[in-house]
């Protein structure tokens, strides 16, 4: 393949990496292929990883505005060679330019054709007039006197330490040197309120349950949307007399990249976060902001991206959080197609659809929970003989005495401890609809013996309370034994 638009091949480091590296920053972003020459030939590089090291510093202090967050260099082999492959996106803050040139046509660059020729000075007022001026980095922080300890938890939790410096290093601060915006989102508490809700039906009329995971650092609040998704995202196995197929609500690759997509790129300057809202057929993901200015449907579906927030992204390129710039779209649109996406002035949606059939199953559930019983909904031997998908009961596939029925009854043992009020259990479970709870919950678990009443001959008391019974405890352990 020979160089093009968006790709470049240098045989080996040169002092013009810089330049390249901005005139894709000022373009359409692009890929630099080192230790491959002009003719598409692998040559290699020695010390693969020392010069990664080394790209890494040039690019952090050589060129402005920062592009940290807007790059990724990794190793690859090729032909049993080492080679640097440089991944460099669109810049949100153009013109970028080389340090020690300044703004000029000597140090601003852009990519025609396969090269990389200096920027005009009439295209360099122009970009500069469109610049973002009301970036998260520039906005002070609403607070002062900021916490990063679950930000140093979770460097920590990768062998990673932040020095004295972070605040500077992963550009915490404004150029007065005060805390910016992208500190506050990242400080332990802040008061940007996530929510993951579920309705019932297909619109927003029945809530039946809402979570809050906000007002903590923006890191931690993404691994708990994680989290609660991983969990809503139940499996279902179909038994043929052939094989045993086993499926999710949602792809699970395309659900994980949807949500950090939506927490990575949101624009924070409303001060509205995502929302994550499920559906009887549905889960829609909502972030705040639109398509990046200068970037098309067409650029934006093949992976192109400007990263509205790349101090954002760079944390969570750290964090491993995001794999490689650039991939999320292309593994969303591996499992649904470009119809799920949803684009407004101020938003965009992601839209994953639950299949009829496994929407058919559920209904088919919630049907048995309405139905009063003296046993649990169904045995193992039952689950065989039930067509089509079935949910999936990790209990019910090892031997012991008892099994909780659903999920939700399992959940409930989870949090049960000690002797709670009904709304003290509810709160626990982010639940908002007692009559919800009372039917997929509190009856079924009652039913069961695994949870009982402290006033048992009143059971509509005001000062009742639940408990677990030997029966819940045993289930529970069994629970806790299977993670």
């Amino acid at each position: 393949m020979l160089e093009t638009k968006h790709i470049e091949y240098k045989q080996k480091v040169t002092p013009e990496l810089e330049k390249e590296v901005v005139a894709f920053l000022n373009s359409e972003g692009g890929a630099i292929y080192i230790g491959v020459d002009k003719e598409g030939h692998t040559v290699g590089v020695a010390s693969a990883d020392a010069l990664q090291l080394e790209l890494k510093d040039r690019l952090k202090n050589n060129i402005v505005p920062s592009c940290m967050g807007l790059f990724d260099i990794l190793v690859e082999k090729r032909e049993e060679k080492d080679i640097i492959k440089v991944i460099v996106l669109m810049g949100y803050e153009r013109p970028y330019y080389i340090k020690k040139y300044g703004l000029s046509e000597k140090g601003a660059f852009m990519r025609i054709g396969s090269a990389s020729e200096p920027m005009p000075v009439k295209r360099i007022e122009e970009l500069f007039v469109k610049r973002t001026l009301n970036s998260i980095a520039r906005i002070r922080s609403p607070k002062k006197d900021l916490r990063f300890q679950q930000l140093h938890i979770y460097y920590q939790s990768i062998g990673k330490t932040l020095n004295e410096q972070f605040a500077k290093n992963l550009e915490l601060l404004n150029d007065d040197g005060d805390y910016n915006y992208v500190a506050y989102l990242m400080n332990d508490i802040n008061n940007i309120s996530v929510r993951v809700a579920r309705y019932a039906g297909v619109n927003q009329v029945d809530l039946i349950q809402n979570e809050e995971y906000g007002h903590e650092s923006l890191i931690k609040a993404t691994q708990q949307v994680l989290d609660r998704l991983n969990i809503e995202n139940r499996t279902f196995t179909k038994i043929t007399h052939k094989q045993r197929i086993e499926r999710r609500l949602w792809n699970a690759v395309a659900l994980r990249e949807a949500v950090i997509n939506a927490f990575v790129h949101n624009d924070y300057t409303y001060e509205v976060a995502p929302k994550f809202e499920i559906f009887k057929d549905r889960l829609v993901i909502t972030s705040c902001g639109g398509l990046p200015y200068g970037i098309s449907r067409e650029e934006f579906f093949s992976g192109a991206s400007i990263p509205r927030n790349k101090e954002l992204m760079r944390i969570y390129r750290d964090l491993d959080l995001v794999e490689h710039l650039g991939s999320g779209i292309p593994r969303i649109l591996q499992a649904y197609s470009r119809d799920q996406f949803n684009f407004m002035d101020n938003f965009l949606q992601v839209i994953l659809p639950i299949d009829e059939d496994l929407q058919a199953l559920m209904q088919q559930e919630e049907t048995t929970m309405q139905v009063p019983r003296k046993y649990p909904a169904s045995t193992p031997q039952e689950a065989e003989k039930q067509d089509g998908y079935r949910k999936e009961q990790d209990t019910m596939q090892a031997p012991c005495k008892y099994h909780a029925s659903t999920m939700q009854v399992r959940e409930l043992l989870k949090i049960l401890e000690g002797i709670l009020y009904r709304e003290e259990i509810q709160e626990k479970l982010g639940l908002k609809n007692r009559d919800y709870f009372r039917k997929n919950y509190l009856n079924p678990a009652i039913e069961e013996g695994l949870v009982a009443l402290t006033i048992p001959d009143k059971p509509t008391s005001s000062k009742q309370q639940y408990f677990l019974t030997e029966k819940g405890k045993e289930v529970l352990q069994l629970i806790t034994n299977d993670k």
